[in-house]
């Protein structure tokens, strides 16, 4: 779980032990959820979703039914953002599959979020990148453990790596460096790879060491990720839905991940996926179906049916 941002924190307790609905059912579900003060989908309206386990599977498939389903969202004028731990290199071919070529996207946990624009060279930018300086952070975790992999991003588009990861786990260009120079970058974000550590080593680590100044967030099981203190996606979008004028009432949120607690408290409407554990359930309004079950197909659906309704 990130540490920081307990002032979005409020108690929301889901029957985590009803399996949620799928299809049709799933659908009713959510529009029963919508908070009343919910805008119908529109340029009032603000939507982010998480890539891994909520817009693709494990093994990057995106199934037609969600390409469609996002496009039939961006077209009511909503904005729709791409909110993910992904780096730029990494959530840009998704962007691309999913034809999305104007708004925004946070990337790196809320590290950096990029500007879509098809009139700019490269058809995107950098708006906003918070980095910092890893080295004591680093320090410590290789102290504890001296055989863990670590990578430092640096803005989020390559990678510095003190030795060489499994292949496709990091996008964009990766320099092996040395220790000392691995602790030399700003850093968007850093990366421990362990993978004999579970989850609760992880946290067992963090409170051993006690990583202050910044926040972090655990994967499935293999992964640390750290970031600047206070930053993370709910940090970023609460930052856009203020650029874009949309009230705090109009927003709303999904994923299936621990690193996306925080968004789904700060949503006035935080769905959780199907296989999200506990701590993530919890933080969420509703429950929807799996990413194999089109959980986020639903919730759309429900958004849209709503306009229609």
């Amino acid at each position: 779980m990130w540490a920081g941002w307990s002032w979005w924190s409020r108690l929301r307790r889901p029957d985590l032990d009803d399996a949620p609905a799928t299809g049709a059912a799933a659908e009713r579900a959510l529009r029963a959820a919508v908070p009343p003060t919910l805008p119908p989908p529109g340029p009032e309206l603000l939507v982010a979703l998480d890539i891994d386990g909520t817009l693709i599977d494990l093994d990057e498939h995106l199934r037609p039914e969600m390409a469609r389903a996002v496009a039939d969202l961006r077209t009511t004028g909503a904005h729709v953002l791409l909110a993910t731990g992904r780096s730029v290199a990494a959530t840009l071919p998704i962007l691309r599959r999913l034809d999305m070529t104007h708004g925004w996207a946070v990337c790196s946990n809320g590290g950096v979020v990029i500007r879509l624009d098809p009139r700019l060279p490269q058809g995107w930018e950098m708006s906003d990148v918070v980095t910092f300086d890893p080295a004591r952070v680093l320090r410590l975790l290789r102290e504890e453990l001296p055989e863990a992999l670590f990578a430092v991003e640096d803005a989020g588009l390559g990678v510095r790596v003190s030795g060489e990861f499994p292949t496709g786990e990091l996008a964009g260009e990766a320099e092996l460096v040395s220790f000392t120079e691995l602790c030399e970058v700003p850093a968007t974000r850093v990366i421990m790879r362990a993978p004999h550590l579970s989850s609760q080593d992880f946290h067992a680590l963090v409170d051993r060491v006690g990583l202050h100044g910044v926040s972090y967030a655990v994967g499935w099981s293999a992964w640390l990720d750290i970031a600047p203190d206070g930053i993370s996606k709910a940090s970023a979008l609460d930052m856009l839905r203020l650029r874009l004028g949309v009230a705090a009432d109009a927003t709303v949120a999904i994923g299936d991940g621990r690193n996306d607690i925080e968004m789904l408290q700060w949503a006035a409407l935080g769905v959780a996926m199907g296989r999200a554990d506990a701590d993530t359930r919890a933080a969420a309004d509703a429950v929807t179906a799996t990413v194999q079950d089109d959980g986020a197909v639903a919730l759309i659906r429900a958004l849209l049916d709503r306009d229609a309704g």
